[in-house]
C-alpha cells in the first residue's frame, strides 16, 4: 500500500512540474516571448507527443505573432492526435474566422463546444476571443460564452479580462465598464500585469496619457518579464513625440523578446517614430541574416522615399528596387491586402527616378485606394507633372484638390500653382493670383514676392505702369544683405528693374543703390557694368 502511495504521490508531483512547465511557455507567448515560448512547446511536444494541449498552445503561440498558417498546422496536428481535446477545434475554427470562412468556422466551434459538453470554460473563453478580436466580430455571443464561463467559473479572472475587452469593443467611447473587469482580473489574479495593461491602453485610447503610462510602469514592477508593457510604453512616448525614450523602451522590449519578428516590429515602429535611417540600418541588419520577410521590403521601400537623397545618392533607386521586391513577392501571396502606401510609396519612387508617368498611375492608384492621403499625394503628383513640365496636368491637379474651395489649398499648393500658371499656359494674372495667395497666408515669405514680381513684368513689358515695383521692393526689404547670395538670381532680378525704374525717374543716386547690389553679388553683370560706365553712373 505504502509503495501504491509513493507512486501515486510521484505521479502527482510530476504532473504537476509538468503542467507548471506548460504554463510557463502559455506565459511566455502572453509576454510575447514567442521564440522562447517555442522552445518550451518543443520541449513539451518531445516529451509527450500525444497531448492535445501542447499542440493547441504551440498554435496560440504562433496565431498571436500573426502567423496562422502554421497556427492552423499545430491545431490540426493536435486534433489528429488527440481527437478528443476540444480546444484544437477552437483553434482550426478561429483560423476560418479570421479568413473570413465563418461557416466552416462555425461547424468547427461547434464541435469544440459539444467535446467540451457545453461546460469546458476555456473553450468559451478561446471562443468568445475569437468573436471579440477577429475583423468579423460577434460582440453579443461573446458576452453570453463568457457569462456562462463565469457561471461556471466566478473565480476565473481570464473571463473578466475577455469581458472587459468585449464591453470596449461594444462600446469604445464608454470606458467604466471595462476598467471594472480589468480590476476583478487584477483583483482575482493580483501577481498578472495582464489586467494593469489593458486598464492602460484603455486610457491611452482616451489620451489620459499621464494616467495610462503610470499603469504601464506598474505592469513592469509587478512583472519585470512583462515585454508588453515596455512596447505600449514605447508606442506611448511615441505619440508624445519623446523618441528618445520612445527607443529606449523598445530596445528594453527587445531585450526580453529578440526574436526576427519583434525586430521586424521595431523597423516598423521606428519607421513610424520617423527615424528612416535607424529603420533602414535595422532591416537591412535582418535581410543579411537571411530573413526574407515581404514586410521588410515594404518598410525599406517606405524607409528610402521618406529619406529622400540626403544621405544618399541612391536612396529612391534603393527604394524602388525594395518596394519591387515587396510587390514582387506579395504578388505571390494568395489574397494578399495592399494598402494605400503601398502604391503612394511606389509612384513617389518610381517619380524621383524619373518614370514619372508610371509613377502618377501608382499614385492615383493609392488615392483611389485610401481617400485620406489624396491630400499628400495629389501634391506628389503636381510635382511629378511640374518636374516633366506638363503645367496643365499639374494645374488640373491642383484644382481638384481645392475642389471649388480655395482654403483647400496650402500656401505651397498655391506658389506651385502660380509657377505652373507662369511657365504652362503664361497666364500671368492667374500666376500673381496665386502668388498673392501665398504672399497672404505667409506675408514674409520673400520667394513669393520675387514671383509676384516676375508676374507682373509680364502683364508691363513695356514698363507702362511699372507693375513688378512694389513687390520686387517689398521681397527685397525681406532678404537680409547676409542672406542675399542665397537668393542670388531673384536679387539681382529684382535689382536690376528697381535700378532701371529710378534710373528713368533720373534718381541716379536711388538707382546707383540697387545696381550696387548687383555688382556686390556678381562683378561681370553686364547691366551694371554699363550703368557705372555712364554718366549716371560716374
Amino acid at each position: 500500500m505504502k509503495k501504491i502511495t509513493l507512486i501515486s504521490a510521484s505521479f502527482i508531483l510530476a504532473s504537476s512540474t509538468f503542467a507548471q512547465t506548460l504554463q510557463d511557455a502559455i506565459t511566455k507567448t502572453d509576454n510575447e516571448r514567442y521564440a522562447a515560448a517555442a522552445s518550451d512547446f518543443r520541449a513539451l511536444i518531445a516529451k509527450e507527443a500525444a497531448k492535445g494541449d501542447n499542440y493547441f498552445y504551440y498554435g496560440e503561440n504562433f496565431f498571436k505573432k500573426g502567423d496562422l498558417d502554421s497556427a492552423n498546422m499545430y491545431y490540426q496536428k493536435g486534433a489528429e492526435l488527440n481527437a478528443t481535446y476540444p480546444l484544437n477545434y477552437v483553434g482550426l475554427g478561429k483560423v476560418l474566422w479570421y479568413k473570413g470562412n465563418t461557416a466552416d468556422a462555425k461547424t468547427q466551434l461547434f464541435k469544440a463546444a459539444t467535446l467540451g459538453a457545453n461546460k469546458n470554460t476555456e473553450v468559451m473563453r478561446k471562443t468568445a476571443e475569437t468573436y471579440i478580436n477577429a475583423d468579423n466580430k460577434n460582440l453579443d455571443e461573446a458576452m453570453t460564452l463568457l457569462n456562462a464561463a463565469i457561471k461556471i467559473e466566478p473565480k476565473n479572472a481570464e473571463n473578466y479580462l475577455l469581458m472587459g475587452d468585449a464591453l470596449l469593443e461594444k462600446n469604445p467611447t464608454e470606458g467604466g465598464p471595462a476598467i471594472k473587469q480589468y480590476d476583478k482580473f487584477s483583483e482575482l489574479n493580483p501577481k498578472s500585469p495582464k489586467g494593469i495593461l489593458r486598464a492602460g491602453k484603455l486610457y491611452q485610447r482616451g489620451r489620459n496619457y499621464q494616467l495610462a503610462l503610470d499603469l504601464y510602469k506598474k505592469a513592469q514592477d509587478l512583472d519585470p518579464t512583462y515585454a508588453p508593457a515596455y512596447r505600449e510604453k514605447a508606442e506611448l512616448y511615441h505619440l508624445a513625440g519623446q523618441k528618445a525614450n520612445a527607443v529606449e523602451s523598445y530596445k528594453k522590449y527587445l531585450e526580453l523578446n529578440n526574436s526576427d519578428e519583434a525586430r521586424e516590429r521595431y523597423a516598423a515602429f521606428v519607421f513610424n517614430n520617423k527615424q528612416y535611417a535607424e529603420a533602414i540600418t535595422e532591416i537591412e541588419k535582418l535581410q543579411g541574416a537571411g530573413n526574407t520577410n515581404l514586410y521588410l521590403d515594404r518598410y525599406l521601400g517606405y524607409s528610402y522615399a521618406e529619406l529622400g537623397n540626403k544621405t544618399d545618392t541612391a536612396a529612391y533607386r534603393k527604394g524602388l528596387n525594395a518596394i519591387s521586391k515587396f510587390f514582387d513577392k506579395s504578388s505571390k501571396v494568395a489574397n494578399f491586402k495592399y494598402v494605400g502606401t503601398d502604391y503612394k510609396y511606389k509612384g513617389i519612387l518610381l517619380a524621383k527616378t524619373g518614370k514619372d508617368s508610371l509613377g502618377i498611375i501608382e499614385m492615383e492608384k493609392a488615392a483611389e485606394m485610401d481617400p485620406k492621403l489624396a491630400g499628400d499625394i495629389t501634391n506628389e503628383i503636381a510635382k511629378s507633372y511640374m518636374k516633366s513640365k506638363r503645367y496643365d496636368k499639374a494645374i488640373a491637379t491642383y484644382e481638384k484638390k481645392m475642389a471649388g474651395d480655395p482654403k483647400n489649398l496650402s500656401g505651397q499648393d498655391y506658389f506651385e500653382m502660380g509657377r505652373a500658371y507662369y511657365f504652362g499656359p503664361k497666364d500671368f494674372v492667374k500666376s500673381d493670383s496665386c502668388f498673392s495667395k501665398v504672399t497672404q497666408s505667409i506675408p514674409t515669405f520673400a520667394t513669393a514676392y520675387f514671383w509676384r514680381g516676375k508676374a507682373n513684368v509680364q502683364q508691363d513689358l513695356k514698363n507702362e505702369k511699372w507693375l513688378a515695383k512694389p513687390h520686387y521692393e517689398k521681397a527685397l526689404t525681406l532678404v537680409k544683405p547676409e542672406e542675399r547670395a542665397g537668393v542670388k538670381l531673384n536679387v539681382i532680378e529684382a535689382s536690376e528693374y528697381l535700378g532701371y525704374y529710378y534710373l528713368v525717374m533720373k534718381d541716379n543716386a536711388k538707382a546707383k543703390e540697387y545696381f550696387t547690389i548687383v555688382k556686390d553679388l556678381d562683378p561681370n553683370n553686364k547691366k551694371q557694368v554699363e550703368f557705372f560706365k555712364s554718366p549716371a553712373g560716374k
